[in-house]
């Protein structure tokens, strides 16, 4: 049985990661620690409220004494640490705020478990610290590069990434200097329920479902690889369990595609859920589906951002050796539940939409 204590679990990934863990380990305990900024949104635990095995607590990764107090408290053996500052247009124009969370936010963190797991050196309590990190620390690709993998040199090109890497390093050198049991994921672009309307997939569905315009920075041909959110929870608890203390993994999806092709995909099965539910119509009035047009015709190109990655790809070979990582969800699947979890919830997105979703944190 597993006490975890998971940072940034009301946003988009952190969320899930604690539904799938909860589903999974009907004996563990889960304590959920978000400061309820703007992409924290405590209705994507609202579900979980009744479960004596979790408890949610309101507050900053950057408070040690909080993130002590939780450790010992509660008893917590294993922390997964997603809280981040994620969004990259965010970081271009502040990029202040991604320093003190994904910088010193992880520091606090560190500090907090090395003070108490490892208190008496000589006997340290039994703990896994696993640190949630991005495939952009490693930089941009050519089209025609292999994949990165975990020796991939570093090379971080936007202040989000260079805060992620810095984040990195810091837990990598907990373990090499303290001793403290760390493992590190580097993962692709995520994609499921939950996810926060300002990313491409669900800022172009809700955008669809509104009829308003679907930018597409530069020509549109920037190449990510992506996974579904819960194949990312799965990998999690792979290296969590089974995987070397120490190392780092890098999960993906092994499914690149460029973002004009994503865009144009999503239209086209938004198109064919309207065509085949007439209700739909009623739904979404202002849909181009709904009033005979494509919805490609929300598609416009808008000047591309400041140092925009072309392509990023990471192999999986490691974890799929080591551990027998494999995505569950093939990218058809899971693109059709996401749509359908967007068409289905909409009252979430309309509350993220008009901030209303920040007052059930109050």
């Amino acid at each position: 049985m597993n006490r975890i204590l998971i940072t940034g679990g009301a946003g988009f990934i952190g969320a899930n990661f604690a539904h799938y863990w909860l589903s999974k380990y009907d004996k563990d305990y889960v304590v959920v620690l978000d400061s309820l900024t703007y992409a924290g949104n405590p209705q994507n635990l609202s579900s979980l409220n009744n479960n004596p095995r979790f408890r949610f607590v309101k507050g900053s990764i950057n408070s040690q004494e909080l993130v002590e107090y939780l450790l010992r408290e509660e008893n917590i053996d294993t922390l997964v640490h997603f809280a981040a500052e994620s969004h990259v247009d965010r970081s271009i124009s502040g990029p202040d705020a991604f320093l003190e969370t994904n910088i010193n936010g992880t520091h606090a963190l560190l500090k907090a478990a090395k003070n108490v797991w490892l208190a008496d050196p000589a006997n340290p309590l039994p703990h896994r610290f696993h640190h949630v990190s991005t495939d952009e620390v490693y930089g941009t690709l050519a089209p025609n590069d292999p994949p990165f993998t975990e020796t991939t040199p570093y090379a971080p090109n936007s202040p989000y990434s260079a805060s992620k890497a810095a984040s990195d390093h810091f837990v990598r050198a907990y373990y090499e200097t303290y001793g403290l049991q760390v493992s590190t994921s580097n993962c692709s672009n995520n994609y499921g329920f939950y996810h926060f309307p300002e990313k491409l997939i669900p800022l172009c569905l809700t955008n669809i479902l509104d009829n308003k315009a679907l930018p597409i920075y530069g020509d549109g041909q920037q190449i990510r690889d992506w996974l579904y959110v819960e194949d990312h929870c799965r990998g999690i608890d792979l290296v969590i369990k089974q995987g070397k203390v120490g190392e780092t993994y890098n999960i993906g999806g092994v499914n690149e595609w460029a973002n004009i092709d994503i865009v144009n995909l999503l239209c086209e099965l938004v198109d064919q859920r309207f065509a085949q539910n007439s209700a739909l119509k009623q739904q979404f009035p202002l849909a181009p589906a709904a009033n005979g047009r494509s919805s490609k015709s929300l598609i416009t190109y808008v000047t591309d951002r400041a140092g925009h990655d072309r392509r990023y790809a990471v192999a999986t070979d490691k974890i799929n050796a080591e551990l027998g990582y494999q995505p569950v969800e093939t990218f058809a699947t899971g693109i059709e539940k996401t749509i359908d979890w967007y068409l289905n919830n909409e009252p979430w997105w309309r509350a993220v939409q008009d901030g209303s979703y920040q007052q059930w944190g109050k």
